[in-house]
């Protein structure tokens, strides 16, 4: 199989300290878009997901539940497995960072990052270090950074003050090497998060603390050779992008990661980590960098960030409980944008619903095929049909949004095409006419359908399975008032 044509796909690893959320639900469901389109065009994939299980956030969370903290993260890890089934999702891979081969990965990335070494030492060392922390993020942040005394990110946390002596990764080292990555204008998607990296990057790279006394926090992965430290929650997490692939020597690695064309997903908080900190740290290791990050916006409800505490925060669960896998997976795609943030409330997502959906697709559907079920006596011969090119350029470059316009517009046509035509009347006076009316409106919904699969699979099977027995399907989408 030729380069090109194996391709690796990976969201982030959602953080195991709370349910599901909307927000994650837009990355892996977009990510699974993107995975259909490729295979459907003859691309081989390989797409993983999972779970972020160590750090301090969490071994506070299990303490304060009473709960063992393994029982803890294997709960929370079922219940983002559960998102397979409800958001139909193709992923190959599911790690946890708590999986033996995730632990082994994480410690032979550290091994030889700390082997490698420059002119001014190995790229792991050891020092003492005070500085604020930011359990949110579990990071440090520098006192420049703050927003009125608070972490940015974390607007209602204490940064707390901390002295330990940890051991560094020298990122600093690869300031030059990661600049002239991210030159290569592919290298992140959108443009503008590109330049966002290079500024950062330009003002200067420090190196970053990758350890924690295992005292202070016991819940992580052993530092290889010195059993009182553990490694910082990023610098292991960040491992799972070639842990899922049995990295160093397994086969998946070789033809997906070495020999393929690499793909990240990520949120737009997540530029530092996954285009500079985690290229830095595969490139101590002589690892090649990712080939493209993309980054994708917050969904806001009500023009604020979701929280618990604001009572704004929706579940992707009950929506698909309530209107059905597809509808949401149709909202994700059309209505939250590929870059941009997006305002959600769930007022917006019944009027899309009923609008598009119901009154939409739904509708064309029924309407095509009650007329075939009534006046054809065959299932019309639908030949194979194509991607047209305008989709698939969109879709090339990641714009989810305008690629389903395309089976939007598709649907609007063809409501148009049997309005102006109008074969529930032509079939009172030319009833062969009215036939070829008709087989032409489902060759029109072949086509559209062909193109829905990647965003609405169940969906666009059940049009398949209409179109093949030429009979109307139940329902696709009842109206909800």
């Amino acid at each position: 199989m030729k380069k090109k044509d194996a391709l690796y796909l990976t969201t982030t690893l959602p953080y195991v300290n709370a349910d599901p959320h909307i927000g994650f639900a837009l990355e892996i469901v977009h990510a699974d878009i993107l995975a259909r389109y490729w295979r459907l065009t003859g691309k081989k994939v390989f797409f993983s997901t999972g779970t972020d299980e160590h750090g301090q956030k969490i071994f506070q969370k299990a303490k304060e539940s009473g709960t063992d903290v393994q029982k803890y993260v294997d709960h929370y890890a079922g219940e983002f497995g559960k998102l397979k089934d409800a958001l139909n999702l193709s992923y190959d891979a599911f790690i946890r960072t708590t999986d033996e081969k995730h632990i082994r990965a994480a410690q032979e990335i550290w091994k030889r990052c700390a082997e490698n070494v420059g002119p001014d030492g190995h790229d792991i060392y050891k020092k003492k270090y005070k500085g604020l922390y930011c359990v949110g993020d579990e990071a440090f942040i520098k006192e420049s950074d703050l927003v009125n005394g608070k972490c940015p990110n974390h607007p209602t946390m204490e940064p707390i003050e901390i002295e330990e002596e940890n051991y560094f990764f020298r990122l600093s080292r690869y300031q030059n090497d990661i600049l002239k990555y991210l030159e290569r204008k592919d290298s992140i998607v959108p443009d503008w998060r590109r330049d966002e990296a290079i500024n950062f990057v330009k003002q200067g790279l420090e190196d970053f603390s990758i350890s924690r006394e295992k005292a202070r926090m016991s819940w992580g992965i052993p530092v290889p050779g010195n059993d009182t430290q553990v490694m910082y929650v990023w610098f292991d997490a960040l491992t799972n992008y070639i842990s899922t692939l049995d990295w160093p020597d397994g086969a998946n690695f070789k033809e997906f990661w070495e020999n393929g064309t690499t793909y990240q997903v990520a949120g737009k908080d997540q530029v530092r980590f996954q285009s500079i900190m985690w290229q830095g740290m595969l490139m101590s290791a002589k690892v090649k960098a990712t080939d493209h990050v993309i980054y994708h916006g917050f969904i806001t409800s009500g023009g604020q960030k979701m929280s618990k505490s604001l009572g704004n925060v929706i579940d992707p669960i009950a929506i698909v409980n309530e209107y059905g896998t597809d509808a949401l997976r149709y909202f994700l795609a059309r209505h939250v944008h590929s870059f941009e943030d997006s305002d959600v409330t769930m007022e917006k997502f019944k009027e899309a619903y009923n609008a598009d959906l119901a009154n939409g697709i739904g509708n064309v559907v029924a309407r095509i095929m009650t007329l075939a079920e009534k006046h054809l006596d065959q299932p019309v011969n639908i030949g194979k049909p194509e991607l047209v090119e305008s989709f698939k350029q969109v879709l090339n470059s990641y714009k989810i949004n305008d690629a389903i316009d395309h089976v939007v517009g598709y649907g609007m046509s063809l409501d148009a095409y049997i309005t102006d035509k109008e074969p529930f009347k032509l079939i009172k006076t030319d009833l062969s006419q009215a036939k070829a009316v008709i087989a032409k409106g489902i060759a029109q919904l072949a086509e559209l359908n062909y193109h829905l699969q990647v965003f609405m699979p169940e969906t666009s099977k059940k049009i398949s399975e209409a179109i093949t027995a030429n009979k109307k399907p139940e329902n696709l989408f009842p109206r909800k008032e």
